[in-house]
């Protein structure tokens, strides 16, 4: 009988205690009452472990969850926060990095004190006179991205950055084409290079800051919006044409055209068309070359043309100044061109 007994109470996955021997005159009841302080907290005590297993892996799952939907969009929600790049105010979006200081994020001011001691002024001599524009540094040594009629021709050119020391440097290739140019400074080392940014994500009314150096007043900066994009600006490729109107006989403007009129003088027979981003940010004679930022501090554009009430007079049009008419050609493209400019541009 102790053996049936014993079988009877050993069911499988159920570690119940050893069983008493069948001892004769004892009373049935009692061996159920030694049975029943274990089956009790046996049945309360599996829930509680179960609870505090699923604990962890439920804690796991949510922030493996949490991790997931950060890798996705939420990544660069909180990228910017952390970094103070987008945010209420500021409405320019080309790209994610953000050089402006979070403290100063969508500031005019912030914007130009972090990217103007990347921009320079130029200063080409021409056979024929002068020609003053701007630049922006895009490597720590000293190369520098401008515009060809700011260079084109020129003799010898001469260097002012932000700081005030003066390099000179040598023309390294040219592309009329898209009116761009590359310089080397000589002897020159640790300065801050521009971050480029990507025109494609420009959006037509992102604030922008313009940056250069009209009429010689090295580091001017305005500011405005961008108010159309992939507008058709005509441009002279003609090396003499670009220096009469740089030098001495010209008003200091680049001659341009745009919607089937010129502007800034005569643009010649031989021209070329590329597409631009127009923006009512103030630009001078002297701006041609410089920079259009995002209110990240990323440059978008190298200001190229602009437009003023006294292009098509007699009056020199320097002196009535820009009506919020001007264009950039889209960092893109410069990017694009880089290759070629290093190794000494198309027009080599």
């Amino acid at each position: 009988m102790t053996d049936s007994y014993r079988r009877s109470g050993d069911e499988p996955q159920q570690p119940y205690p050893p069983q008493p021997p069948y001892l004769p005159g004892v009373v049935l009841a009692e061996q159920t009452h030694q049975q029943q302080p274990y089956e009790q907290p046996q049945a309360e005590e599996g829930p509680k472990r179960k609870k505090k297993r699923l604990r962890g892996p439920t804690g796991l799952i949510a922030a493996v969850a949490v991790a997931a939907a950060a890798v996705g969009g939420g990544t660069a929600y909180a990228f910017q926060e952390l970094t103070g790049s987008g945010g209420d105010g500021v409405s320019a979006s080309s790209t994610s990095t953000n050089v402006v200081p979070s403290s100063k994020k969508g500031t005019v001011s912030g914007v130009a004190e972090a990217v103007s001691p990347s921009i320079v002024e130029v200063n080409a001599e021409l056979g024929s006179g002068s020609s003053t524009g701007s630049g922006v540094i895009i490597t720590s040594d000293g190369e520098i991205v401008t515009n060809n009629h700011v260079v084109s021709g020129a003799s010898s050119v001469k260097v002012s950055t932000s700081d005030g020391k003066t390099y000179t440097a040598d023309v390294v290739g040219t592309d009329a084409k898209k009116d761009l140019a590359l310089i080397k400074l000589k002897n020159a080392s640790g300065l801050k290079a521009a971050t480029l940014g990507d025109s494609e994500g420009v959006k037509v009314g992102d604030d922008v800051v313009a940056i250069g150096s009209p009429e010689g007043l090295t580091g001017t900066v305005t500011s405005g919006i961008v108010s159309a994009l992939q507008r058709d600006v005509t441009v002279s490729t003609d090396e003499g044409q670009q220096q009469q109107q740089q030098g001495g006989s010209g008003s200091g403007e680049w001659p341009f055209e745009f919607g089937g009129q010129q502007f800034n003088g005569d643009t010649g027979s031989s021209k070329t068309t590329y597409k631009a981003i127009q923006t009512d940010a103030s630009l001078n004679p002297g701006n041609s070359g410089g920079a259009l930022i995002d209110m990240n501090g990323n440059i978008i554009g190298i200001n190229s043309a602009m437009y003023s009430s006294g292009s098509g007079s007699s009056t020199s049009s320097s002196s009535n100044g820009s009506v919020g008419l001007g264009f950039a050609i889209p960092i893109n493209t410069v990017k694009a061109d880089l290759d070629t400019l290093r190794s000494g541009g198309s027009d080599s």
